[in-house]
């Protein structure tokens, strides 16, 4: 019998299915973290020795994309498509439903050339009631028609869906995009077209003040600024090259990016009190959610590390993982005399270091502030 030929197709998105899975290998194998810090380091809690709270009484709750969360965190958007992508998506949102955070599958880019893997990514039946967002390229954005995104949202019931911006990834990329004009007016596409239930975000690199005005003119309301200090996908890119000049590339923009700590706070100045901003990019702990917080952030989320919990234990590891992180945010909260995260978002802080010169740099730096202040 003859071999049915291949068409051109289904050969890149099986290419990109393999792409995927060597990231997820990578990310969890390999040294792919940011050698630069987040900043978070630099900011200083005001311990409170008497805060007139009882550990179970601290509020974790906020709400997120018209959903209530049992704590302001979020499992953020990883690679998709890969071969385990299924088992992962199910785990993870299992997970995100037992701790009450929220979760956002991986790129569904390979749903548009396969429709018949919706299924790896159709998890609304493991999480509810919970915040479900879908995940696509900006790039793509540019390639298919806005209905063709949307119903990628509606294939899986998600609130809404998360768009990464990842020009330094693409650009030390073999098979990646390296034209980027017209996202914009794409993006205001999206945004009318979803009635505004769009997160965009960035995979590492951070999002600066002049990118924040740009999306602040277009009305988005949910970014997640994904800041340098955590996982590099331009290093992730340099593993895959293993040699020749776009390895060394990829080890020259190796820790290229904004550190988390400075994005959040540029964002939220220039976005001010409505954007809901996302804390992703080197968040290992409690301590950094509340930092995050506390500067201006309303959820902190987190990718490798619980991926990497998850590979370590399944769905239960996962869980394991979420649960100390809200154990220390709650304790952290207790510490600053922070009853809940309304109280931990106007609590007070030192900026030093590195971050406290950056801040002065833009003229944002007064020593001791609230956290919202002047937003």
């Amino acid at each position: 019998m003859a071999m049915k030929k291949r068409n051109m197709t289904d050969d890149t998105a099986l290419q990109t299915m393999r792409r995927k899975s060597e990231h997820l290998r990578i990310v969890s194998e390999d040294d792919v973290v940011h050698s630069g810090s987040t900043l978070l380091e630099d900011v200083n809690l005001m311990h409170q020795a008497l805060p007139e709270l009882d550990l179970d009484e601290i509020d974790l709750k906020t709400t997120f994309f018209g959903r209530t969360l049992d704590a302001p965190l979020m499992i953020t958007s990883m690679t998709g498509g890969a071969e385990y992508s299924e088992e992962m998506n199910r785990g993870l949102a299992l997970a995100a439903a037992r701790e009450g955070i929220a979760f956002a599958v991986g790129s569904q880019r390979v749903m548009l050339k396969h429709p018949e893997v919706s299924a790896h990514f159709a998890v609304r039946k493991y999480i509810p009631d919970g915040v479900l967002l879908g995940n696509i390229g900006a790039v793509q954005l540019e390639e298919y028609p806005v209905d063709t995104i949307v119903n990628l949202v509606d294939q899986i019931e998600a609130d809404g869906i998360c768009v990464h911006l990842n020009p330094a990834q693409e650009l030390v990329q073999n098979e990646g995009h390296r034209r980027f004009k017209g996202l914009t007016k794409s993006i205001e596409h999206l945004m009318d077209k979803m009635q505004g239930r769009v997160l965009i975000k960035e995979t590492g690199a951070g999002i600066s003040p002049q990118t924040a005005k740009k999306l602040k003119s277009l009305g988005v309301e949910y970014i997640d600024i994904s800041g340098s200090g955590g996982t590099s996908w331009t290093k992730v890119e340099m593993h895959r090259a293993n040699k020749g000049s776009l390895r060394q590339v990829g080890e020259t923009f190796s820790d290229w990016g904004i550190p988390t700590a400075l994005s959040v706070i540029a964002v939220r100045r220039t976005c001010g009190k409505k954007t809901q901003i996302v804390a992703s990019g080197g968040i290992e702990n409690g301590l950094d959610a509340a930092r995050a917080i506390a500067i201006g952030a309303n959820i902190a989320g987190f990718a490798r590390s619980v991926l990497v919990s998850f590979l370590d234990g399944g769905t239960d590891g996962a869980s394991d993982y979420i649960n100390r992180i809200k154990h220390e945010l709650r304790i952290a909260m207790l510490l600053t005399g922070s009853a809940d995260v309304a109280q931990l978002s106007a609590t007070q802080y030192i900026c030093t270091g590195k971050l406290r010169e950056w801040l002065q740099y833009y003229g944002w730096s007064e020593g001791i502030r609230n956290g919202n202040e002047e937003n």
